[in-house]
């Protein structure tokens, strides 16, 4: 009797499953429309916080945008919005910063979904299939703190089903689209004839805050280098696609690594001033001093011991420092990096989202150089922790 109950459900587990990998069907990313450039910004940034008397922090704030290596940086909160509503610079009272905390968050939770949704249109068109077909959906985004959050005002502006299952992933920072695209391809593989939606949204309005006097260059950072963007991906795993249905990347294998006693190095929190944390001046060289150890425990691990596999790219999202101190530590050729400097460069760190800019950005490459040879790929990205997420990529026979 228990032999045979256990076959039983064995063979509705098998049943479930699905039989081919995880794989990228469709990316889509959208920004704002504002979006200033880099070398403007410290006199912008100033100037609407109505902190241009403090001449000596705004010198170290221009040096570190300088430093940043960006050109510019897409923003939901234009220089009108932010005089409309100067509560959002009065930091007199517990109660004043909590309302100017409301305030921010009501605006987000009206324009998170909507950028998510404008990102998630093209995904869906390139796709080729309605949004109803999608039954999970996973959304990632360190711009509020609430339930029901983004996935369910998400969900009803794309019409998705009622069923949908809905996961939200909120202060996950730079890592929560790797998590996310991780957490999808269990989902994928794990349920046959689903489609999940990924969806990373971050908006950086509830941690814009004014200078102060005891600013530091590093307290300043977060302020020189997020920007805002939406990017979504449609996941399915199935060893023949129906017709329509395209892949672009094969997701093979996903790992976390924490680094022990790195809590201070980066990390997140909401307080009454909006969500704020540490960021270390010292992040990107300690970044790439681990990467290498993460690497190798990543493709050491089962399945992929033994396999001999040559990682012939980089995906990684962050700041331009990450990125040169990777390129040093581990050696790599100039053009390893250069989908991943491209969109920091042009769009700043947009947290969750840069992963799959990213990914979109090697995509379009690809497309262009017109290449039938497959080749595999690591996407890394660091986070709260100190974290650091990989997943091995193969670029699919049809691209």
């Amino acid at each position: 009797m228990v032999a045979t109950k256990l076959g039983t459900i064995c063979e509705i587990r098998r049943a479930q499953r699905a039989d081919g990998p995880a794989a990228v069907l469709a990316i889509g990313t959208a920004n704002p429309t504002f979006s200033i450039l880099q070398d403007k910004f410290p006199d912008y940034y100033f100037r609407v916080t109505k902190k241009e008397h403090l001449t000596d922090l705004k010198g170290t704030f221009t040096k570190l945008c300088k430093k940043t290596g960006l050109e510019r940086r897409f923003f939901h909160h234009t220089e009108q919005m932010l005089n409309a509503n100067p509560s959002f610079f009065l930091d007199v009272t517990p109660s004043s910063s909590s309302s100017s905390l409301d305030a921010r968050l009501d605006i987000v939770a009206k324009a998170a979904p909507e950028l998510a949704a404008s990102a998630a249109a093209k995904a869906i068109a390139i796709w080729g299939r309605p949004a109803t077909d999608i039954t999970d959906l996973i959304v990632a985004t360190s711009s509020e703190a609430r339930s029901p959050g983004a996935d369910l005002a998400l969900a009803s502006l794309l019409g998705l089903n009622p069923t949908v299952r809905r996961t939200s992933l909120q202060l996950a920072g730079c890592s929560g689209g790797c998590a996310a695209l991780r957490l999808a391809k269990d989902v994928a593989e794990n349920n046959r004839g689903a489609r999940v939606l990924v969806a990373c949204v971050e908006l950086t309005l509830t941690a814009f805050r004014e200078p102060r006097e005891d600013d530091t260059f590093e307290t300043l950072i977060p302020q020189a280098l997020f920007g805002d963007g939406a990017a979504t991906v449609v996941i399915g795993a199935d060893p023949e696609l129906p017709a329509g249905e395209r892949a672009i990347f094969e997701m093979v294998a996903a790992s976390q690594t924490t680094i022990p006693g790195t809590e201070r190095m980066l990390n997140m929190r909401l307080g009454e001033r909006g969500i704020g944390g540490d960021v270390s001046s010292a992040l990107p060289s300690f970044a790439a001093e681990h990467l290498g150890r993460c690497l190798v425990d990543a493709l050491a691990a089962p399945p992929l011991a033994g396999v001999g596999v040559s990682v012939e790219e980089v995906v990684h999202p962050g700041s331009r420092g990450i990125l040169d101190h990777i390129d040093v530590a581990l050696g790599l050729e100039a053009e390893k990096l250069a989908a991943s400097r491209a969109v920091v460069r042009e769009y700043g760190n947009m947290m969750s989202a840069t992963v799959i800019f990213v990914l979109d950005e090697l995509r379009r490459r690809m497309e262009e150089e017109e290449g039938d040879e497959a080749e595999w790929g690591l996407m890394v990205g660091f986070g709260p922790g100190f974290t650091v997420e990989t997943m091995l990529l193969h670029t699919a026979n049809n691209c």
